[in-house]
């Protein structure tokens, strides 16, 4: 415990510190450029990313080794890496535009394919009398334990520059995840942007591959996205919530793997991603499981409310148990079911809305049909003020409709 403290705290050592930074942005990074493609609904293209890396990866390592006797060099392997998951993400825009496959087809044909490329290819290096094969292993799913200084500077730098450039083009992200025809007649050329998102989609995988793995990292671009859509409407409240949650997975994820070298950081990190989902999916009051409970149960109320109100107001027994049970609360009826003078007023109230919506609907029919309206808040809610002004100068004073 006192560990994992000093690791949050960043006291645990220079090298932990730098490691959880670099995960910390990295996370940040993964989750504001996933919050991008979620919207631009191309989450699936980060899976093929992901994967499309691993003959990159392998087949730099099998050079490096080669020519060096060490194919552990970081740079060169993220070279690799980039230079495969590009050419996976050109195959499926080649396939999607040249041939009559969905975009789905294509991901899962580059996706397999390329991912059993870099199978065959791990199994060549097992073969090398070269030393490192079993540390190529750890791209898979994710290792800090024995990240070297310089490597974990690499990536904190790469995961803050890919931050700066994600806010420099916020904007036109949004424009075209939104609309894309509106954002070309505003100048902005859709294509370029889209291939923009994805090289900076196509970064955070690869700077990613040490701490989470190819095979996580897919998450780390899909879950906090998914759980900042709980707490917000707005896309760019959107984008800095998934990025919050990110870079904290990031960080704790690290700092809990550093108290033990066998806990793989990957996978910590993304399980403390999906914790953050769950407490988004629960708690969340604009789209949580909580909130929409209440809101169901909010609407029911209201419901049974405006039936006991009308059936007040028309004289007619009440017999639903919740029915009465909400007047009561409400204080419209006493015990014995007879109505306050606040019920008799709020069931006044509640015939004249009805009265006045009837007369709405028959004199305008196809603008009523449109209308946002179920009796269940008042009326100048849904219509103009003037419109409700000239309804009710034309109800007549007994419930008539004036000459």
């Amino acid at each position: 415990m006192n560990a994992f403290l000093a690791a949050l705290a960043l006291q645990a050592g220079y090298n932990t510190a730098v490691v959880s930074i670099g995960a910390a942005l990295l996370g940040a990074s993964a989750g504001a450029i996933g919050a991008f493609v979620l919207l631009r609904k191309r989450s699936l293209v980060s899976d093929a990313i992901g994967h499309a890396t691993l003959p990159g990866l392998a087949g730099a390592f099998i050079l490096m080794a080669l020519l060096t006797g060490d194919g552990r060099f970081l740079p060169g392997l993220l070279v690799g890496a980039a230079a495969s998951a590009a050419l996976g993400l050109v195959t499926v825009d080649w396939i999607v535009r040249r041939t009559r496959l969905g975009e789905d087809a294509a991901i899962g044909a580059v996706l397999s394919v390329f991912f059993g490329l870099g199978i065959v290819l791990l199994t060549v290096i097992q073969s090398l009398d070269v030393g490192g094969q079993a540390g190529i292993a750890t791209y898979l799913v994710g290792s800090t334990a024995g990240m070297l200084r310089s490597e974990a500077e690499t990536i904190a730098v790469a995961g803050l520059a890919v931050v700066a450039a994600i806010f420099v083009l916020r904007r036109p992200f949004v424009l075209v995840c939104f609309d894309p025809e509106y954002a070309a007649t505003r100048g902005i050329d859709v294509r370029r942007t889209d291939l923009a998102m994805m090289a900076l989609l196509l970064a955070v995988t690869v700077i990613g591959l040490k701490v989470a793995g190819l095979v996580l990292i897919v998450a780390l671009t899909i879950i906090p996205p998914v759980a900042a859509r709980f707490w917000t409407n707005r896309p760019e409240a959107m984008v800095v919530i998934a990025a919050a949650i990110g870079g904290l997975s990031g960080y704790v994820g690290t700092a809990v793997s550093s108290v033990d070298a066998a806990l793989p950081t990957g996978a910590l990190v993304v399980l403390f991603a999906f914790a953050a989902f769950l407490v988004s999916l629960v708690v969340s009051p604009v789209r949580g499981v909580a909130a929409a409970a209440f809101t169901r149960l909010a609407f029911r109320r209201r419901v049974h409310e405006r039936q006991g109100l009308l059936a007040l107001a028309h004289g007619e027994p009440i017999y639903d148990g919740l029915t009465l049970k909400v007047l009561r609360r409400a204080g419209y009826i006493r015990r014995d079911g007879v109505a306050t003078l606040a019920g008799r007023g709020a069931a006044a109230a509640a015939q004249r809305e009805e009265a006045l919506w009837g007369l709405y609907r028959r004199l305008h029919p196809e603008e009523a049909a449109n209308a946002d309206h179920q009796g269940l808040a008042p009326l100048a809610t849904s219509l103009p003020p003037d419109v409700v002004a000239d309804l009710a100068r034309r109800l007549a004073p007994q419930g008539g409709v004036a000459a």
